[in-house]
């Protein structure tokens, strides 16, 4: 049995890897979300590091759900189906909502120039925006919702190569082995999120996008429903 494991614990790490690096809902919402309301790296990463670890294990809880109840891998299968489903249609849903707020966002921080004309007959111009006098509701760098509804999102979206590999060593009885096959695809997917996100961050920053500036939550919105769209349709 220990060699069976070693070739589990090998398929994990390497599905985990593969898994997550062919899956862009894994890492680009984090990467635009993160450009788009300035979040430094560190905060990024933990809020990467949390929704992985919530996308883990919410698989991971409805397959231990289904080893106690017997439930055949099959029908979990088709219950992460249903979920991955759900997952991309939030996906969508938050991103054509997060779209909008951006383009509306955009569209009155729009910059205008005034005129001012003075007694001696000289007339002069500026060029400003409204963001400025709304810091306070709109900044990015403040609390909000965002990051929460991505963690119930990544809740949501299933892991589903990993039911399979977890029933294996469910069948054998063998504790042990479920629990080491759960922590390296674990650990896998997750540093693999963490990695993505911090290698597209330093890579994001070196981007020429002033003049996109005030489009980028926007963008983001538009970024975050393409990677939900291609999980639905293209099945990525």
């Amino acid at each position: 049995m220990g060699q069976d494991i070693g070739i589990l614990v090998a398929t994990a790490a390497s599905i985990g890897v593969v898994h997550t690096l062919t899956g862009p809902d894994h890492y680009l919402p984090f990467i635009v979300l993160s450009r788009a309301r300035r979040w430094p790296l560190a905060r990024t990463l933990m809020i990467t590091a949390l929704c992985g670890v919530g996308h883990v294990l919410g698989s991971v809880a409805l397959g231990l759900v289904g080893i106690g109840l017997g439930i055949a891998v099959g029908r979990l299968e088709i219950i992460e189906g249903v979920r991955g489903d759900l997952a991309a249609w939030l996906l969508i849903s938050f991103g054509l909502v997060y779209m909008a707020w951006g383009l509306r966002r955009a569209w009155r921080n729009k910059v205008h120039s005034h005129h001012h004309h003075h007694a001696d007959g000289t007339v002069h111009s500026h060029d400003h925006g409204h963001e400025g006098g709304h810091v306070h509701v709109h900044a990015p760098e403040g609390g909000s919702l965002t990051p929460w509804a991505l963690f119930i999102i990544f809740v949501l979206g299933p892991c589903e190569p990993l039911i399979p590999i977890l029933m294996y060593p469910a069948a054998d009885r063998n504790v042990g082995g479920l629990i080491l096959v759960t922590l390296v695809f674990s650990v896998c997917t997750i540093g693999t999120m963490l990695m993505m996100v911090a290698l597209a961050d330093r890579g994001v920053r070196l981007l020429p996008l002033r003049r996109l500036e005030r489009y980028t939550h926007a963008l983001a919105g538009f970024a975050i429903c393409a990677s939900g769209l291609a999980i639905r349709f293209l099945g990525l």
